[in-house]
């Protein structure tokens, strides 16, 4: 305790020296004076735990935003606009308006008509509600803010922030892949050769190709597409690889390269899809055995991302006499849509005969 105190003085002191020596040479007063000052108000008590509350809180819900973005950072989210500066309201209400997510005016071409027409851009105003992410509390005792040898605290702000980030590509994923198969929505089935444990069919390249003409039959460009693989496809394209396509893969990352068009990224959590209705399932329910993960293709330009608030819960353990423990989760806002239905697609691995 004696040296604790020892320290804090020291610290208080020299804080007070060095602000005090800028703040004078900035100001042009003396310098022995406002270091006075300044080391007088260190030492004046301040209320227990309400700075170090708001500090830390600060401090915390940086550190999470912070793991999120290195978390989601090269992923299939790259290069679709962020609109988070749009989102509006506070506490359970965080949404954006339709109208930030990429309505357009028709374009004239060679137009010899004037006063050329005018068309209004707001449309139908309509609230778009931000997913919302709260993880489960995490205790953490008195003892183990003390005694343990590493920063739990430290840790645990990593992990929550990385379990949010997790669950928002799942959640991404799902709302930029189709419902089901429509001409500007494609949906089809692998036809490639069956797995060694006949429970489906594998992709092949001409999958791929079915699918840019598929495109094209709807009118839809295939140039700017990003195909987000499933483990098994990314899995199939290297066996396919392996027999026709030897110097498409980099074999040291295990990576296929864009190809036919279409930017190859991977996910290892993509939607499931009805194999033989080809309809997504909804977001968290359980596939079955007819059920696949599904590859999803969508347009970057055509999709946008927003994040809303984050926000801290913290009790502390002296308000927990029983048990003597802290507790601390987090809550965070965000969402990812396409802007019109068409432009996405999905290859659903087809079941074995």
């Amino acid at each position: 305790m004696k040296t604790k105190l020892i320290l804090s003085v020291l610290f208080s002191l020299l804080f007070s020296v060095v602000f005090g020596g800028v703040l004078s040479a900035a100001s042009g007063l003396p310098a022995v004076p406002v270091i006075s000052v300044l080391a007088f108000a260190s030492f004046i008590p301040m209320p227990q735990g309400v700075l170090g509350a708001t500090v830390y809180r600060e401090v915390w819900t940086k550190e999470i935003i912070k793991t999120v973005n290195q978390f989601i950072k090269d992923t299939f989210l790259d290069g679709i606009l962020d609109l988070s500066r749009y989102v509006t309201g506070d506490g359970e209400a965080q949404v954006i308006h339709n109208t930030y997510f990429g309505v357009q005016p028709d374009v004239l071409i060679n137009n010899t008509t004037y006063p050329i027409d005018v068309q209004a851009l707001n449309g139908s105003d309509v609230p778009i509600s931000l997913d919302k992410y709260q993880t489960k509390a995490t205790p953490i005792t008195d003892d183990e803010l003390y005694a343990l040898s590493y920063d739990k605290m430290g840790i645990v702000k990593t992990v929550h922030g990385e379990a949010i980030a997790e669950n928002r590509l799942k959640k991404a994923i799902h709302a930029l892949a189709p419902s089901g198969n429509t001409a500007k929505t494609p949906v089809i089935a692998t036809t490639g050769a069956e797995t060694p444990d006949g429970s489906r069919k594998r992709l092949k390249w001409e999958d791929i190709i079915t699918m840019r003409e598929k495109y094209a039959a709807a009118g839809i460009a295939v140039d700017g597409m990003r195909m987000v693989l499933c483990p098994d496809h990314v899995n199939d394209l290297l066996l396919e690889d392996s027999k026709l396509f030897k110097t498409l893969t980099d074999w040291k990352s295990g990576v296929v390269p864009s190809q036919l068009g279409f930017e190859l990224r991977s996910y290892i959590a993509n939607p499931y899809f009805n194999a033989t209705t080809l309809a997504k399932l909804s977001f968290g329910t359980l596939p079955q055995a007819t059920d696949k993960m599904a590859t999803v293709i969508f347009t970057p330009k055509l999709a946008r991302k927003a994040s809303g608030l984050t926000k801290m819960y913290f009790s502390e353990a002296k308000t927990d006499p029983l048990n003597q423990r802290n507790l601390i989760n987090f809550r965070n806002y965000f969402i990812a849509l396409p802007t019109i239905n068409e432009a996405i697609g999905a290859i659903v691995s087809a079941p074995g005969e």
